[in-house]
């Protein structure tokens, strides 16, 4: 049974609070925070073996005394300690106290970070054991979690060790048959042994089971709410128009082959007797927007409102600002209202009023069109991005009068078709495969990081020609133990190596929705040329001027991620270019990036990667922000997806409203995610 976290010994007000901000409410969320990754306990080494930015553990005895240096407001404790194959100087920071401990001629076995200071190698603040201590966690795997300041890993470790002795955990809820067909572990054992695995063995065969859990509770979702729209009749079935054929004709470009076959599937379905509900998927670049405007057009020519959610005010701005001058140019009869969370409480209201008078009939904006006061005349589209798919409670927020809309996702995500009809079960697929031939291909290239200086030079070189370039980092701020680059350091780092005139600023997902629509509004007027950032970009925002993305440490992003990124340049009619920077030197790394280097493709780049990375790629890199469940990955995790969709199928033919007495516990399961967990996948 779950319990609220102050139940538990040692969670008082405060911890309670640090817990609420990563999402821990209540013992249940406890269970199924899973660590982000594992340390393990290797064999110590000999001093002489240990190398420069590695994790080392050495069994040494002390050979100095200890001495304590007050270096600004650190307390730096220092100690020598030998082996027979050489010494190796330790630190701590603000650790006195280990004066008392750390005895001349006593043996411990330190491990910590080993560090370049002065030209010597030193580890810096090891964690230390007796030979004994350490023999008990050897080969062991310590789970790492991901942590807010204040809370440490090691509360979080106490806590779920204190939940597992003391819970009666859930009952099973998957049927034996189910589990013996697709070799599952039972329930109970996955869940303790995520936290505390004895080997990786044991890590991965619970992983599986609890990946499988998460699949097959989307993919029932999903079919549910699948048989709820399919019941649906479009209430607002509509008439072709010429209209969308004179904006067809007069627009600067010609549309593409891919275009029109998406176009015609979109209006064959809003003037169908069934309510529409399709996922048009094209490469970065595509041309999806243009359909997405043809689909608005012919709404508002039948009488009815559409409305185009997307994730940040400053891409609804900019999609806004593109619709009015379609409007403009092609003299439409539209009438366009933007409608996001910084609008004032007065102008909320005003555009409330033309909402649901009517006199609005198109809608453009952020995730303020489905707030509850919001209320749409005929509203007969809803168009979103993958982000923002719609659960059940939006749909039925969007309803109008009881008639829920016609539904158009758009995504970029390139995602293997035999994957995407998995995921996206309860919608019709179109497929934009190819681009509009007015785009320069992107030149890339993967370098090591001794090619800094020259990309530097390069970007500077970019600006001094007026474009604008991003950089990439893995990290907001430093991490212990994380060698990668973050981004407030390397900020401050290029304001050091840039000139002064070049105005360089940050943005990652931490910071506060109004800064970062200031920062991404600077920086898409060209008053900001050089823009770090961590992914929060990925999602982002037209800057036709940024010509460079260069991304840090690029062997910590999937592909189909470093795809997505490097999608924001390459906008313009300028030449564009992106500089995959590689942190390591391991041969497989390389072999990956290779793929991105040579295809521009991003569908060819998904199933490449797919075949490189084989199931039980444990610690594969987490790929684009789709759809984030917990543990599982539908690139690393494909045959488990494929696994769980086959269950899902088996299960409702058996029974489709998991009325049998062998699924009710499934069933309660299931009513819970479709509750929660749906809700934080957006959907």
């Amino acid at each position: 049974m779950k319990r609220p976290l102050r139940d538990l010994k040692g969670v008082g007000e405060k911890t309670e609070k640090l817990f609420q901000k990563i999402g821990i409410r209540d013992t249940d969320d406890l269970l199924r925070y899973y660590p982000r990754t594992y340390d393990t306990y290797e064999e110590p080494m000999a001093v002489s073996e240990v190398e420069e930015g590695t994790l080392a553990a050495v069994r040494v005895s002390i050979v100095s005394g200890v001495y304590v240096n007050q270096v600004r407001n650190l307390q730096v404790v220092t100690v020598t300690a030998a082996d027979a194959s050489g010494r190796l100087p330790l630190t701590w920071f603000n650790m006195p106290y280990l004066k008392s401990t750390l005895k001349k001629g006593a043996v411990f076995v330190f491990r910590g970070r080993i560090v370049r200071k002065q030209g010597k190698l030193q580890m810096e603040h090891p964690e230390m054991f007796t030979p004994a201590a350490y023999e008990e966690v050897l080969h062991s795997l310590q789970p790492i979690y991901s942590l807010t300041a204040g809370l440490s890993n090691k509360t979080l470790v106490k806590l779920i060790k204190a939940v597992l002795r003391e819970e009666n955990l859930q009952m099973e809820y998957l049927p034996e048959e189910l589990r013996e067909q697709y070799h599952l572990a039972d329930y109970n054992f996955a869940i303790r042994t995520i936290h505390f695995p004895d080997n990786r063995e044991q890590l991965l065969t619970a992983r599986r089971r609890l990946v499988f859990d998460e699949f097959l509770m989307f993919i029932l979702a999903i079919q549910l709410l699948k048989e709820k729209t399919e019941e649906a009749p479009n209430a607002f079935p509509m008439k072709q128009t010429w209209t969308t054929e004179q904006m067809i004709e007069n627009l600067p470009y010609k549309l593409t082959g891919a275009q029109l076959n998406a176009w015609h599937e979109i209006e064959r379905d809003l003037s169908g007797q069934a309510l529409m509900s399709r996922l048009v998927q094209g490469d970065v670049g595509s041309g999806k927007t243009i359909l997405a405007f043809l689909a608005m057009v012919m709404t508002s020519e039948n009488g009815c409102q559409a409305a185009l959610m997307v994730p940040t005010e400053v891409l609804a701005r900019q999609h806004f600002e593109a619709f009015q001058k379609l409007v403009r140019e092609q003299g439409l009869a539209c009438r366009a209202i933007l409608l996001t969370g910084s609008h004032t409480a007065k102008e909320k209201r005003e555009r409330y009023a033309m909402i649901a008078s009517g006199e609005a009939d198109i809608i453009i904006g952020t995730h303020a069109l489905i707030q509850e006061k919001v209320t749409y005349q005929r509203l007969g589209l809803v168009i979103t991005d993958e982000q923002h798919r719609f659960g059940v409670k939006q749909r039925e927020a969007l309803t109008t009068m009881g008639n829920p809309p016609n539904v158009l996702v758009m995504s970029a995500t390139p995602i293997p078709r035999t994957l995407a009809i998995i995921l996206y079960g309860d919608l019709d697929i179109s497929v934009i495969d190819e681009l509009p031939s007015r785009r320069l291909p992107i030149k890339n290239c993967v370098v090591g990081t001794s090619y800094r200086p020259k990309a530097y030079t390069f970007i500077e070189k970019q600006v001094r020609e007026g474009r604008q370039a991003y950089i990439i980092c893995p990290m907001v701020e430093e991490s212990e133990g994380l060698d990668a680059e973050n981004v407030l350091d390397y900020t401050a780092k290029l304001k050091g190596i840039f000139p002064k005139d070049i105005r360089i600023a940050y943005l990652h997902g931490k910071m506060k929705a109004k800064e970062k629509n200031q920062v991404m509004e600077a920086f898409a007027a060209g008053e900001i040329q050089i823009l770090v950032s961590t992914t929060v970009v990925e999602v982002g925002v037209n800057v036709p001027n940024a010509t460079v993305m260069m991304v840090e440490n690029a062997e910590r992003f999937g592909l189909a991620q470093l795809h997505q990124l490097r999608g924001r340049v390459g906008r313009g009619e300028y030449q564009s270019y992106c500089i995959f920077m590689q942190g390591n030197e391991v041969k497989e790394t390389s072999k990956r990036l290779e793929i991105l280097n040579k295809s521009n493709d991003g569908f060819y780049i998904a199933g490449e990667d797919l075949k490189l990375r084989g199931p039980g790629d444990l610690f594969g890199i987490r790929q684009s922000g789709l759809l984030e469940f917990k543990l599982g990955d539908i690139y690393n995790d494909a045959d488990i997806l494929k696994s769980a969709s086959e269950a899902a199928g088996e299960i409702l033919a058996l029974d489709p409203d998991l009325s049998l007495p062998q699924h009710t516990l499934l069933r309660e399961k299931l009513m819970s995610y479709m509750k929660d967990d749906l809700e934080n996948l957006g959907l």
